[in-house]
C-alpha cells in the first residue's frame, strides 16, 4: 500500500501543471504566439468586417451556434457534476470492486471520497467556466445587435464599438477555453482513481497534448501570423 505522501505529491504536481501551463498560456509572451491568442485576432477582424456589412443575419447565425455548442458544455458539466456525486455516495461499493482486482487499487473510504471530491470541483469549476462564457456570448450578440451601421464605420463611435465588442468576444473565448482545459485536466486527474503515479503520468500526458494543441498543431500553422498581412488594416486601426 502506497504512503499517503505519494499521493500528495501527485495531487501537488496536477495542480502546479495546471496552474503553470495556465499562466503560461493566458499572461506571458509566450503564451501571445498561442493557438488562441492568434484567433483573438480575427475576432477582431471578424467584428471588423461585421461593421462593413449592412446585412448581418449570417453573423448572428454564426453565433447562435457559438452559444449553442457553450450551452451544451454546461449542460455536459452538470451531467458530470451528477456522475461525480455518484461515485461518492458509492464509496463503499467502489472499494469493494476494486479490492477483487488483482493488484491492489483499494483505497480508504476517506481517500476515495477525496478523489470524488476533487472530481466534482473541477467540474463545478467547468460548468462556471461555460455558464459566464454562454452569457458573455450572448451579450456579444447585443452588441453585435447594437453595431452602427455601416455608413458610419468611419466614425470615432464605430470604432469604439468595435474595440468595446472586441475585448468582450476575447473575454467570452477565453473563459469557454478555461472550461474545455478543466474537462482536459479532469480526464487526467481520473489517473489518481488507479493510482498516484498513474496520475503523474496523464497529467503530464495531458499537458503534452494540449501544448501541442495550442502550439505545434496544424491548426496553429495554418493561423501563421505571416498570413496576417491580408488583415493589416485592422492591425493598423489599432496603432500596431
Amino acid at each position: 500500500m502506497h504512503g499517503y505522501w505519494v499521493d500528495a505529491a501527485a495531487v501537488g504536481f496536477f495542480i502546479i501543471e495546471w496552474l503553470v501551463y495556465a499562466l503560461t498560456l493566458e499572461h506571458s509572451a509566450y503564451g501571445r504566439n498561442s493557438l488562441s491568442a492568434r484567433m483573438n485576432r480575427y475576432r477582431e477582424v471578424w467584428v471588423r468586417r461585421l461593421l462593413e456589412r449592412e446585412t448581418r443575419m449570417v453573423d448572428m447565425q454564426i453565433m447562435a451556434s457559438l452559444q449553442n455548442g457553450t450551452a451544451f458544455f454546461a449542460s455536459t458539466s452538470l451531467f458530470a457534476i451528477g456522475g461525480a456525486l455518484a461515485l461518492l455516495h458509492a464509496t463503499n461499493d467502489a472499494i469493494v470492486i476494486l479490492s477483487k482486482l488483482p493488484i491492489d487499487l483499494s483505497p480508504s473510504p476517506a481517500l476515495w471520497e477525496l478523489k470524488c471530491v476533487g472530481l466534482v470541483l473541477i467540474c463545478v469549476y467547468a460548468f462556471f467556466k461555460f455558464a459566464w462564457a454562454y452569457r458573455l456570448f450572448n451579450y456579444v450578440a447585443i452588441l453585435f445587435g447594437g453595431m452602427p451601421p455601416s455608413s458610419q464605420r468611419d466614425t470615432p463611435t464605430a470604432e469604439a464599438h468595435v474595440i468595446r465588442t472586441t475585448r468582450v468576444f476575447e473575454s467570452a473565448g477565453r473563459h469557454f477555453n478555461r472550461g474545455q482545459r478543466a474537462f482536459f485536466f479532469a480526464l487526467g486527474y481520473l489517473g489518481w482513481f488507479v493510482s498516484p503515479w498513474v496520475l503523474f503520468v496523464s497529467t503530464a500526458a495531458v499537458v503534452i497534448v494540449t501544448w501541442r494543441r495550442q502550439f505545434a498543431s496544424s491548426a496553429w500553422a495554418a493561423m501563421a501570423p505571416e498570413d496576417w498581412a491580408v488583415d493589416g488594416e485592422a492591425a493598423q486601426k489599432r496603432g500596431h
